[in-house]
């Protein structure tokens, strides 16, 4: 695989070009690209617009616009995209760390983006390799969403708060790698759900609201994608599944701090504690 730069983008020419990969990530009749103009305005008032590059050709791209929280300036990612021959090869990361750096030079805190829960190669990267935690969950927070990869299922999704100075943070982006929860936190929490085989897919079953522990895991298959695109009914079963698990537990004051990835079990676990 040939090697891959990065920098900010800054003219009209590379915004157009971030515009075109937007389509092409997002799958044809996807109209909700962010145009040349708003990325313009932002750059130029905040905003952080970082490419990545193989032969001048655009392969990824992060964007953030600046917010407010609490009356604290942020960043707000809003978007992150790779193309697919390059989504294994951890340009998403790279973008992310460097995302963080120009944060870290605006004298900043914090970064929040949203990101569907049921993406486990998704919560792999924002727990097990960024550090983020989640407490909040916002139900069809964008609407039914144009994108092939997301038509026909609430687009219900994860706030994850990047808290870019805490030393958990600076722990996962340390050289000796990503560092996730092992077997003596996992041995100790209590399951909310289980996966079981359902055909070609899993399902969640032994779904239990009224736990009262200090840490509980709660069950995803792997592949959501592709279920949605071949298994509809099943994804909207997940999706309605874990809107109850997240939207009870955070309304009691637990939060996600982790995430573990069994890809010979097909599954990930989220990890949550009292906040």
């Amino acid at each position: 695989m040939h090697s891959v730069t990065y920098r900010d983008l800054t003219t009209l020419e590379e915004y157009a070009a971030v515009v075109d990969l937007e389509r092409a990530i997002w799958g044809p009749g996807y109209d909700e690209v962010v145009p040349v103009p708003i990325l313009a305005v932002t750059v130029k008032r905040g905003g952080i617009l970082i490419g990545a590059f193989t032969d001048d050709r655009l392969v990824g791209f992060v964007y953030s616009l600046p917010g407010i929280k609490q009356g604290k300036p942020t960043q707000w990612s809003h978007m992150l995209g790779v193309v697919d021959a390059f989504r294994s090869a951890g340009v998403g990361y790279e973008l992310k760390r460097r995302q963080r750096e120009r944060t870290l030079a605006m004298g900043l805190d914090l970064i929040e983006w949203t990101y569907d829960p049921m993406q486990a190669m998704n919560a792999h990267l924002n727990f097990a390799k960024l550090g983020v935690v989640v407490g909040e969950y916002e139900e069809n927070v964008y609407g039914e969403s144009t994108s092939p990869l997301h038509k026909g299922n609430p687009t219900d999704r994860f706030v994850a708060e990047w808290w870019i100075r805490k030393p958990h943070v600076e722990r996962r982006l340390a050289p000796a790698g990503p560092l996730t929860f092992g077997t003596v936190e996992l041995a100790d929490a209590r399951h909310v759900n289980s996966v079981a085989a359902a055909g070609d897919w899993l399902e969640s079953v032994d779904v239990d609201l009224s736990l009262d522990a200090r840490r509980l895991a709660v069950d995803i298959p792997m592949g959501f994608t592709e279920m949605l695109a071949r298994a509809p009914d099943r994804a909207l079963a997940w999706r309605i599944c874990t809107r109850a698990i997240f939207t009870t537990y955070f309304d009691r004051g637990y939060r996600a701090v982790d995430f573990l990835l069994d890809r010979p079990g097909r599954r990930g676990t989220y990890l949550l504690t009292r906040h």
